[in-house]
Parts: C-alpha cells; structure tokens; sequence
C-alpha cells in the first residue's frame, strides 16, 4: 500500500511540475543559444549561450561543442578560437583584419576648443546628428589590416583613412560586414559612402573591394542605388549578397546576387513572393541556401544557378513545419545545422539530412524549463479582409484551454509596419508568456508583412491609418464571433509601428476595446519626421513632407497621425517610452501621455530613461512585464 501512494504522489507532483506556466522571471532565466559554426575537423559545431543575471543587471556567455550527430554538449571555456577557422585572417595566413573607431570629424569641445577642457558642447552642421541610441561623436567604425610575420603582428594600415563613413554597419552591423577575397589579395567591405543628410536620407549601402598591393578601391555595385548587405564568397570565388533596388526604401524586396567577376545574377527575382533574410554557401560551392518568411513561418531554401543566364535559377523549399527555420550555422557533406524556434520555445540548434528530411534537436539549453511547462496552444484561422482579400491571424491560447470558458482577449499589433509576423520567440512580446497569463492572443498577419507577396507587403506604405488598421478590426471582429471570446474583455497591445496602430486605434476602435498599451508608438507624424533619425524611412513611408501642400499622397499620410484623432480617445491607455530611442523619439509618448491625462482618461507612463527602442537591461525587462502585466489586470478585470 505504501509504495502504491508513493507512486500516486510521484505521479501527482510529475502532473503539477508539467502544469507550471511561464512567467516573466522564468522566461529571463532562458539561455539564448546561438550557433557559431564548425570546428575544423568538421564533427562538432560550436555554440554560444548568453544568460541574463538579473542580479547584476547584465548578461554572461558561455561556448560550446556538440557532434553533428547528436550527444552531449561539451564546454569550451577559453579553446573555443582554436577550434574554428579564424575568417578574419587571410586564406594565405599573411594578414589579420580588424576594425576599431577613428576620430574623423571634430563635434565634441573637447576637440574643437581643447583650452575648455570642462565644456561639453556638441557642434553639428548637418543632419544624422544622432543615430539609434548614440549621439554622433566623430568617430566611424574603420577596417585596419595587419601583416602577420612570424607569429607576430605588424603595423596595421586603414583602409579607409579620413573618411566619415563607418564599417561594420552602425547601429547592428558586424564582421559580416567586412572579409576577405579567398585570392588574399582583397578584402570587401560593406558601408555607406554618404554624409550628414545624404546619409540620413539614403539606403544605398555598397560593397567596397579593395586591393591590399596598389591601395586602390573600387564599388562593385555602383549601379544599384539601394541596400547591398552581407556579401560572402564561396571557395571559388564567386560573390553572393542581399540586395534591395530602390534607395530609401528600407523594406523593399531583398534578393539574392551571385557575381563571379563577370556577370551577375539576381537568384531570387522571379519569385515575387521570396524576400531573403540571409543565405549561405552551400559546402560544394554550386548551391545556396537561403531563409525566408512564407506564408507566416521561416523556412529554408536551395538554389541552384548556371552562369549562363539564360538559365532560369532552381528554387526549392527544404523545411516545412510550423516553427521558423532562422539560420543555416554550418553543413557537413548530407548535414545542415539549424537554428529553429516557435512560439512556445527559444532558439536551439538542430541537424537536418537532406536526403531524408529528418530533423534532430542537437543542443538541450532549456529543456529543464519547457519540461515543466505547459504549452501554449498557436493555431492558424484565416480572416476575410475588407477588401476581400484573405488574411492568415495566429491565435495563441492559454495552457489548459477550455473553450467552454470565456477569456480576455488581446489584439497583438506588430512592429515594423514590414516585419514578418512568424513563430517567432521574444524576450519582451512572447506569445507563451502573455497567452501562459490567461489571455488569448490575436495576432493578424495584416497589410505590410513579407511572405504574401510584394503587393501585400507595400500596401502599408503612405496608408498607415488606412487599409492596415480596417484588417486588424477585421482580425479581432472575426475572432470575436467565438464564444470562448470575453467582448466585454479585449485589450490592445504594439510597439513601434504596433504602438502608432494602438494609438491609431484609441480614437478609431467603436468601443471594441476596454484597454490599451502602446510602447514606443509613433503619436504626431510631424514631430516625429522633424526629430527621428532616418529620414528615408520617413520620407519613404509618407510619400513626402508635410509642408509639400501639393503632394496628395503626403498629405493622405500626415492626416493620419494618430495626433489627429485624439478627441475620441475614451479608453485607459499605458504609454511605455525608452529614453534613449532616437527612431521614435520620446517626445511622441510625452505628447500621447498628455493627451490622455488632459482628457482624464486613466494612464500611465512607464519610462525608461537607458533603454533604446527596445529594453536590453535584464531588471528593466522585469520591470516592462511586471508593470505591462499590471495594467492589463488593472483594466481587464
């Protein structure tokens, strides 16, 4: 008898353990896994795990290894280098390069007027004054290559010496950004070659060669006026990259180039549904792989070329699945390194044989957490637009759903506006978390999102309160209809382009709503394009100045700042605002607060005075959620 109620009490606290949902302290407790590459004898691949320290504020890394076959992961601690191919070291082995910040311009007092050592004065004299989270000092980002004789380093020479351009990209580039030819003889860097205006107005990014034996420079891709990002060559030679067509135009279609010194090919152009997010050589030099969204997922792709360009490209879908494929890290003959995450997990690495199809999980970070928890339902339901198009919506529902019962409900508004709403993972707007807190997500795949095609993908443009916002209403309203559905409980929640669409929808919704959170949200297209810090996103997006009375499309546009529409806003609204963002300014959720105060509708501000447009600092993410958890309690009882 004793050991049948040991065994019943086993069973019963193995159920409770399995019931555990995700909480905010929980979910910064994950490890982020991120995959490296391969160790030169081609058996393990190498990774990292970043993991918060919610005491310290900060984060620590720590390496791995784990076969390509499978089985236990090994630490590395400090031999992680000696076990990859150093890439910034030419194939030859003769140079090292590297990149380090170079006073160019002087802004800053100290100087301009060195005799003032106590000033602190910035002097500007044309626009990109300030960019992301960084006010402009001066320095840009410059690539050095050093000669490597006998072990030892020489004097490293700048490749662009005197020039007021940066490399790796800024805000996010990095080593992608600059590599070397495999002849050894030229290195290619990616930057663009614009200056106070012209930089902030303009998405014409360039590769850059250069020959490291007479000095010399040359843009490989002069000819196209918008983004070129990413380049990578294959062990013959031939050159891959990312490119857009149209300067200014940060969203355009992203398509995949190969260059083999004579001709280029645009892979990708045909598919008018394909927008590539990243690729990789494949190990034979022949092929690429390359990932994209499609149809609400991430998924990866092959394709095959001939230089003969008569020849149509060859492109064939590899992973199916719902869950999003986001990176190929490395391959071994029949092998592809995967790294894979949905809703309901993070990021981990798996092997995938082509020849089979079959897929293995290869590292284990967080299976201690997901074995605990239960999962959150994510379904697909398809909605009829109001203009009779056909709109897929994720829904996401709480552990344990019983559609028997009635649960608030909340309309989720993605950023972007052009952001493929996949099965993505996030750190701050995670679909497990919100849904694990009893809330049904709706989340609409609506007008401005790659992976349904172009025409979809550009309806937001010049249009954000128009179309854009009648499909979110077409997204809630059709879920609605469902009796597990609270109508009396629903909420809207967005940052960035998805904080514009709360407050967009604040003075527009008829009632839907009881409640509302907006983090970082554009509120007044004016102010807004006199204070952001890319222009062309703006210019691009708005079709034009606001002071330009002539241009119709313009004037469409900043009619529809949600600034316009504040006198029907009637539902309590949380406003949350990074002080350092420089894309969408703090004065947009300054002017939104008080609109809401002066209008005495019940609201709240939650600043951040260190956080940028997102919220990295691990005690200021618990502070987001406590707080945005807070809110939805207080107003959707």
């Amino acid at each position: 008898m004793k050991k049948i109620l040991l065994l019943l009490t086993i069973g019963t606290t193995l159920f409770a353990s399995a019931q555990n949902i995700m909480t905010p302290d929980l979910l910064w407790k994950l490890g982020r896994v991120g995959g490296i590459g391969i160790t030169k004898d081609k058996n393990y691949v190498v990774y990292v795990v970043t993991k918060p320290d919610l005491q310290g504020n900060n984060s620590s890394s720590k390496y791995y290894k784990v076969p390509i076959s499978g089985g236990q992961s090994i630490e590395l601690g400090d031999a992680v280098d000696s076990l990859l191919v150093n890439e910034k070291i030419s194939p030859d082995g003769k140079y090292l390069l590297t990149t380090e910040e170079v006073q160019v311009k002087k802004v800053h007092s100290s100087n301009l007027y060195p005799d003032l050592p106590k000033a602190n004065a910035y002097v500007y004299e044309s626009l990109n004054y300030r960019h992301w989270d960084t006010w402009e000092d001066g320095k840009f980002g410059h690539v050095f290559f050093t000669p490597i004789v006998n072990g030892h380093l020489g004097e490293s020479k700048d490749i662009m010496a005197n020039e007021p351009y940066d490399c790796p990209q800024k805000p996010s580039g990095g080593g992608e950004d600059f590599i070397w030819n495999p002849d050894s003889k030229h290195i290619l860097y990616v930057t663009k070659k614009k200056f106070g205006k012209d930089y902030a107005v303009s998405t014409n990014t360039d590769l850059y060669e250069y020959d490291i034996t007479n000095g010399t420079t040359k843009n490989l891709t002069e000819n196209n006026k918008g983004y070129d990002v990413d380049p990578a060559y294959n062990s013959k030679g031939v050159l891959a990259w990312l490119q857009m067509k149209r300067d200014g135009y940060e969203s355009d279609k992203q398509d995949l180039i190969v260059y083999d010194g004579k001709n280029s090919i645009n892979l990708t152009k045909d598919h008018d549904e394909i927008h590539v997010e990243g690729f990789k050589w494949a190990e034979d030099g022949k092929s690429l792989f390359f990932w994209a969204p499609l149809n609400g997922t991430i998924q990866i792709f092959s394709v095959t070329y001939s230089n003969n360009t008569l020849l149509k490209p060859v492109i064939k879908q590899i992973t199916k699945g719902e869950f999003d494929i986001t990176g190929v890290v490395a391959q071994k003959k029949d092998t592809l390194i995967l790294s894979r995450t949905d809703m309901n997990h993070a990021t981990e690495l798996f092997s995938y044989v082509l020849a089979s199809g079959s897929m293995q999980q290869l590292t284990h970070t967080n299976d201690d957490v997901y074995n605990t928890l239960a999962k959150c339902k994510v379904e697909r339901k398809y909605v009829t637009t109001t203009d009779a198009k056909k709109m897929l919506v994720w829904v996401i529902y709480p552990p344990a759903f019983d559609s028997s019962k009635k649960y608030p409900t909340l309309l989720y508004c993605q950023g972007g506006p052009q952001v493929a709403l996949t099965q993505f993972y996030s750190y701050r707007w995670n679909m497990q978390l919100i849904a694990s807190q009893g809330y049904i997500v709706v989340a609409p795949c609506r007008r401005g999102m790659p992976g349904f095609g172009s025409k979809w993908n550009e309806e937001v443009s010049k249009d954000w309160g128009g179309q854009v916002m009648r499909d979110y209403l077409s997204a809630i309203d059709a879920i609605s209809k469902e009796k597990y559905v609270d109508i009396n409980r629903r909420g809207c929640v967005g940052a960035s382009f998805g904080g514009y669409s709360v407050y967009e929808l604040e003075g527009m919704h008829q009632g839907r709503f009881k409640t509302f959170i907006a983090h970082d949200g554009i509120f007044d297209f004016k102010s807004m394009y006199g204070t952001t810090d890319e222009i062309f996103f703006t210019n691009w997006e708005s079709g034009g100045k606001y002071w330009d009375k002539s241009n119709i499309a313009a004037q469409r546009y900043f009619s529809q700042s949600p600034s316009n529409f504040v006198q029907n806003w009637n539902t309590p609204i949380m406003i949350i605002q990074g002080g350092k963002d420089y894309r969408v300014p703090l004065e947009q959720a300054q002017q939104a607060f008080q609109a809401a105060q002066l209008k005495g509708l019940k609201s709240k501000l939650l600043y951040l005075p260190e956080e940028n447009h997102w919220v990295l600092c691990p005690q200021n993410a618990i502070v987001w959620q406590r707080e945005f958890f807070k809110w939805l309690e207080e107003t959707l009882k």
